[in-house]
């Protein structure tokens, strides 16, 4: 016959673990779902603003940046493209009439992406500066083999 404080000794355990078990999956998903791993600010030309998804629409936009490309030996001029999420509908608005224009934006990095938030991990939270890009209209006019 079994003794009965073997038997609830051992669903003190199974409890115990069942625990633990919900804890770490409750700090798994915060960590990877809500945890902010960082933030910072991004400016370049926003190039692409859209609101679209199947279940959950959200608004993406793509800045680029402009760089030298640092891999070659020979320094190449590169663009560097930032994809983004919006989820607020205010930043959103702001950002709707903005594209072809010079932006400075501040994100928020998360370990992962959820449905509702947006397709990146990159979600932008404020707009800090709209500009246009100037274009140089008073550069001479150079005529091949002519020289300055």
């Amino acid at each position: 016959m079994k003794d009965k404080s073997t038997k609830k000794g051992g669903g003190k355990l199974l409890a115990t673990l069942g625990i633990i078990a919900v804890v770490a999956l409750a700090a798994f998903i915060f960590f990877k779902f809500f945890f902010v791993f960082g933030s910072g600010v991004k400016a370049g030309e926003l190039n692409l603003f859209v609101y679209k998804g199947y279940v959950f629409k959200t608004y993406e936009g793509r800045l680029i940046q402009a760089g030298y490309n640092s891999q070659n030996s020979n320094a190449t001029i590169q663009s560097n493209e930032f994809n983004f999420s919006v989820k607020s509908e205010s930043v959103a608005k702001q950002l709707e009439r903005c594209t072809g224009k010079m932006v400075e934006l501040h994100y928020k990095e998360y370990l992962g992406t959820l449905p509702w938030r947006g397709m990146t991990k990159y979600v932008v939270d404020s707009v800090y500066s709209v500009s246009t890009i100037n274009e140089p209209t008073d550069l001479p006019v150079v005529i091949p083999g002519e020289v300055l």
